[in-house]
């Protein structure tokens, strides 16, 4: 919608952090850009929490070419962050389905994405390997396909989980689905 593009959020960048970040994440090769402006996805959430804007934020695109696993291994590479104060914002929907939204008011959540929605809750709390870790391997759900016809929505919830410490709790702050097809479900770590 045109509201999303004529939102402003000025929020300053950070040009240290993001040498740091990308430092963290070598070998995967970071490109700096100081041109691109944050995404909906971005400022969308911090405008809610930081409505002055005057946080510094450095935003990381996803590689939706990259297997879930290694989602997960980039989330425990920022971990290091945390342990530096700095908040990791993963934002997108653990189901998101545009295709399938009920535009005409019906809000009937479909079975598939209550389902898939409440594989996810079941294992939050799952400490595991990338190679193990349900939600890593979340397609072996059948309900995956629908509620993520694309992964780019599913994915940001894999850098959280990666960049959980051991037995830090884990809590759910916003909930809900929205036009059958569109999971609200907020999830906090720490």
């Amino acid at each position: 919608p045109q509201a999303l593009f004529d939102t402003r959020y000025p929020a300053p960048g950070s040009p240290e952090l993001a040498q740091q970040l990308a430092e963290l994440l070598a070998p995967v090769d970071v490109k700096l850009d100081q041109e691109w402006g944050l995404d909906h996805g971005s400022w969308g959430v911090l405008i809610r929490m930081y409505p002055d804007a005057d946080i510094p934020v450095v935003q990381l695109s996803i590689d939706g070419t990259k297997p879930a696993a290694w989602h997960f291994e980039m989330g425990q590479k920022l971990a290091a962050l945390r342990d530096q104060g700095v908040m990791i914002v993963a934002s997108g929907n653990v189901v998101h389905n545009l295709r399938k939204v009920r535009w005409d008011g019906n809000s009937e959540v479909y079975p598939w994405a209550s389902s898939f929605e409440q594989f996810v809750r079941d294992n939050l709390a799952v400490q595991s390997n990338a190679a193990s870790h349900p939600l890593v391997n979340f397609m072996d759900h059948p309900g995956a396909a629908l509620s993520n016809p694309t992964p780019e929505h599913y994915l940001p919830l894999l850098y959280v989980l990666g960049a959980r410490q051991q037995d830090e709790t884990i809590s759910i702050p916003i909930d809900g689905m929205e036009m059958g097809a569109i999971s609200m479900l907020s999830v906090q770590v720490g």
